[in-house]
């Protein structure tokens, strides 16, 4: 348990980041469930999912690498050829 109250300001502040944070992952999850769930050449679907991931990348829950290697599964799934 944070005894100082610098270390009870910074436990709250993790726990405003936490929730913060399952927000945009679960935001994540959805598009991609919904890209993984969309016919194939659906660009809606695949501009939800890149907006999530690149939001995911930008706020730091998911590295660059992971968001690049995520979008090309993406792209791959939904499109045409």
């Amino acid at each position: 348990m944070a005894i100082t109250k610098s270390a009870k300001k910074a436990h709250r502040a993790g726990l405003r980041k936490k929730a913060f944070n399952d927000v945009r992952r679960k935001a994540m999850s959805v598009a991609l469930k919904g890209a993984r769930l969309a016919k194939k050449g659906d660009v809606a679907a695949l501009a939800a999912a890149y907006k999530a991931i690149d939001k995911a990348a930008k706020r730091g829950l998911i590295k660059k690498n992971t968001a690049a290697r995520r979008k090309a599964k993406v792209a791959k799934l939904l499109s045409t050829k």
